[in-house]
């Protein structure tokens, strides 16, 4: 069974807790992500940050405002307001199947990958698994 390292994604674009969301925002829009994990000062695992999580910070459909409300929020509103904490992980010797199920289970599009210290080393997403598939069919 193939392991997780030999599909994740390495080296994993992260951002720390303490960053405004736009900076979320432009590394996601930039990059083509989805999620981020989110350290702490000392390089620590701290939560993951979606998509979605930043636009229900940002934006509501049923409330008019500003733009400056706008901009407040997104150069104010820190990173690690928004975030998932203690996000589930996975370590870079799983089975893929086991990473798969883990996300079928949860209900999520992505599991940060960590070493035995618990640093991270890389993100395993949907994405990768079904890259993975089409490689495999395609044999």
């Amino acid at each position: 069974m193939p392991k997780v390292k030999e599909i994740m994604q390495t080296p994993v674009e992260t951002i720390l807790s303490d960053e405004p969301i736009i900076n979320a925002i432009k590394i996601m829009k930039e990059k083509g992500f989805r999620r981020l994990p989110v350290l702490d000062r000392d390089n620590n695992l701290v939560g993951i940050v979606t998509d979605r999580d930043l636009r229900l910070a940002t934006n509501s459909p049923v409330v008019f405002h500003e733009i400056s409300y706008d901009e407040y929020l997104l150069n104010e509103v820190k990173v690690g307001s928004c975030m998932s904490t203690k996000p589930i992980t996975i370590t870079p010797e799983a089975d893929i199947i086991d990473a798969a199920r883990i996300m079928e289970n949860m209900k999520i599009g992505g599991i940060p990958v960590v070493d035995n210290t618990g640093r991270i080393v890389g993100i395993i997403t949907v994405s990768d698994l079904i890259g993975y598939l089409v490689s495999i069919l395609e044999q």
